[in-house]
């Protein structure tokens, strides 16, 4: 084997070796990504049972109900379509009706969002990203009044 042949194959083999390295990272970290879904995303699609996403929208006003037992129900909307969210521990200060959040957590099959993670707005002029977009792509949000980080 010449010198040539032996530094193709070594950097062949190193190739490889690097391919198959991320591809095993790219697999392992796969359980662990999340991914945004509007209430109109969930209406339209069948997500499999017990993927975890990210659920953003407004809160529905009048929909918050509080339990004894630190457990709250409430609607999230993206003004097309509702989705209903049960959420057992401390809201966040800033959690109101009428105001941006996202939730994390699994749809059951009954169609209730169960979060296990809630984020609210952290001032008058913020709302998610996410819940942004899909809220201008609707036509229920001006972006010119505030931001979008």
């Amino acid at each position: 084997m010449t010198r040539k042949q032996r530094r193709l194959t070594l950097i062949g083999t190193a190739g490889v070796v690097l391919a198959t390295a991320f591809g095993l990272i790219m697999f392992a970290l796969y359980d662990e990504l999340v991914f945004f879904q509007s209430p109109t995303d969930i209406a339209r699609n069948t997500l499999p049972s017990g993927q975890r996403i990210r659920l953003g929208g407004l809160v529905e006003d009048g929909s918050v109900v509080r339990s004894d037992n630190a457990e709250v129900s409430f609607r999230v909307t993206d003004m097309e379509n509702t989705v209903s969210v049960t959420y057992k521990g401390i809201l966040p200060d800033l959690f109101r009706e009428g105001q941006g959040v996202v939730t994390e957590g699994i749809v059951r099959p009954d169609g209730v969002f169960v979060a296990d993670s809630v984020l609210a707005k952290h001032d008058e002029n913020y709302i998610p990203k996410e819940v942004a977009e899909a809220l201008k792509k609707q036509g229920h949000w001006q972006g010119d009044k505030t931001t979008a980080n």
